[in-house]
């Protein structure tokens, strides 16, 4: 993984301090030009990871790499999946098996299973699982994923209905069909990690709040560097500025003095505040080959 990865939070108005700066955000990034702007201000400054959830627009942005392979050569995407707010709404509009169907092939096996009338525990659940990763992954078709994420309210959903073992089956269905690495978004990593070392998941990717004040840490500070002084996982952390809360550089600084963080994703809106950080991280922890400044 590279040191610093770029998340897609400020295109689709997502602020965890400010519902005024989220929606306008969220009216400055309708457009697909618009978010590529900024992702090439990213580019050019050295950072090659896009973290992105599967929101339709995500499409958009493939779409464009794609189409330019020549401006694009090394762009990596991590994808991250389900997009909550997809499915939700598709629960809202067709109910909850309609929602299942609707995201599935039209001639696939499990579609047809499902149109039957038998009760939803008697059916293939991994199977479903593993249908509706593939459906999220068609988006990045002939893109460059080596990591892909399941995103934090589904994680999260998982670990508090103690059904840990679909966890097993996302990491082993990346693993197996992409050859990519399995990822979790998390926001309370030291219990995840005692989860997926429970279900034989070894030196996982896990990303979650980590910051010098605490904020949207669940289980408190203390025991995220207590997880992360056992050196058995891959940290990203996310959040680290606490949404404005802390300033940058005693942010990065803090972090850098912590065992175990590998990466850190940020969103930023302007090429002013994606090279400040690149520039903060490089000096506190150095940056990857990808991420040479330039």
């Amino acid at each position: 993984m590279d040191r610093l990865l770029f998340g897609d939070n400020q295109f689709f108005g997502i602020n965890h301090m400010s519902e005024e700066k989220a929606r306008a955000q969220a009216m400055r990034f309708q457009s697909t030009d618009a978010i590529m702007a900024v992702l090439d201000a990213a580019y050019d400054a050295g950072i090659r990871t896009f973290m992105c959830t599967t929101h339709d627009r995500i499409a958009e942005i493939g779409n464009v790499v794609r189409a330019n392979p020549g401006r694009y050569p090394d762009f990596i995407f991590y994808p991250c999946m389900p997009y909550a707010h997809k499915y939700a709404n598709a629960v809202t509009d067709l109910g909850m098996m309609g929602a299942i169907t609707n995201f599935m092939p039209e001639d696939g096996f499990l579609r047809t299973a499902l149109s039957g009338g038998k009760a939803l525990a008697g059916r293939d659940i991994e199977g479903i699982a593993k249908v509706l990763i593939d459906a999220e992954m068609k988006m990045f078709r002939g893109l460059n994923t080596p990591v892909i994420f399941m995103q934090n309210v589904f994680t999260d959903l998982l670990l508090g209905m103690g059904y840990t073992r679909a966890l097993k089956v996302f990491h082993d269905h990346v693993k197996e069909k992409y050859g990519a690495e399995p990822a979790f978004i998390t926001m309370n990593m030291p219990m995840l990690f005692e989860a997926l070392t429970e279900e034989g998941i070894e030196n996982p990717i896990i990303c979650s709040n980590i910051n010098k004040i605490g904020f949207r840490m669940s289980g408190g500070r203390d025991r995220y560097i207590e997880t992360l002084k056992t050196g058995k996982l891959r940290a990203i952390a996310m959040s680290v500025y606490a949404s404005g809360a802390i300033p940058p550089e005693e942010a990065i600084e803090w972090i850098s003095e912590l065992p175990n963080v590998q990466s850190i994703v940020f969103g930023a809106s302007s090429r002013g505040n994606i090279v400040n950080t690149r520039d903060l991280v490089e000096k506190y922890m150095g940056l990857g080959t990808s991420q040479a400044a330039q």
